[in-house]
């Protein structure tokens, strides 16, 4: 039953939002009947809803279960204003990530009206190897997690790759240049724990040729190291929360 209802919440994506009840079956690879039933009772709790043409969307009970995740509330509740002051001084995107398994996680992102044009999302998933909050997380992830990655990458491919991380890890900051869906740098910075463990990564992304990306790097750093202090005044308080 669980699983059922984990492949029909499992059907809708970022280009799948709304899924009228054939391609929702299809979609979770359930039969027709079963997959109704699944919907209905989704619907009932309010994981679903159905929209004015009486596809299927998520709901906002989801979403209020989603927002609660301890690796992104609190997270982003700390990071928000560092990132509104990233976000004021680039007058572009500031973007705050963390790894889920072989990808990473927007978790939050301000963006200005008229900004470089980017693919990702709140709640998206984004590659490591090709993101510069990605390769700040793959730089600081097991050794597991960095085979997986290049095991899907072409040969060719790979040993850019490993450069680029080696380059990470030796300057604490990744500056990284794309062609799609607009040409753009990023430039990212880990945020740790208070053990030094990189926890999430903070990046600017602004449009390729309009600053050179390098000066941005100091105020990235300083985002990201404000945000990790934030992170480990968080933590210390919690125990005495928790005690009263």
């Amino acid at each position: 039953m669980v699983d059922r209802a984990l492949a029909v919440l499992a059907a809708v994506d970022a280009e799948h939002r709304a899924l009228g009840l054939v391609e929702l079956s299809r979609r979770a690879g359930l039969p027709r009947s079963t997959a109704v039933r699944m919907a209905a009772r989704l619907v009932e709790w309010g994981a679903l809803e159905r929209d004015a043409h009486g596809r299927y969307v998520v709901g906002l009970r989801l979403f209020e279960v989603a927002s609660l995740a301890p690796r992104s509330h609190g997270l982003r509740e700390v990071a928000l204003p560092f990132l509104e002051d990233l976000h004021e001084i680039s007058r572009q995107h500031a973007l705050l990530a963390v790894r889920d398994g072989a990808e990473a996680l927007l978790v939050e992102r301000l963006s200005a009206r008229g900004a470089v044009e980017i693919a990702y999302r709140v709640g998206g998933r984004m590659p490591l190897h090709d993101t510069g909050v990605g390769l700040v997380l793959l730089a600081a992830a097991e050794p597991e997690v960095l085979d997986e990655v290049c095991g899907r990458l072409p040969a060719q491919d790979v040993a850019l790759v490993r450069r680029r991380l080696a380059d990470v890890r030796r300057r604490g900051v990744a500056v990284f240049e794309r062609r799609r869906p607009a040409p753009a740098s990023s430039v990212a910075a880990p945020v740790r724990d208070a053990t030094g463990r990189t926890v999430a990564a903070v990046s600017v992304v602004v449009p390729a040729g309009a600053a050179r990306p390098r000066a941005f790097e100091q105020v990235v750093r300083a985002t990201a190291a404000g945000i990790s202090r934030g992170i480990g005044v968080a933590a210390h308080r919690s125990p005495r929360r928790a005690a009263r």
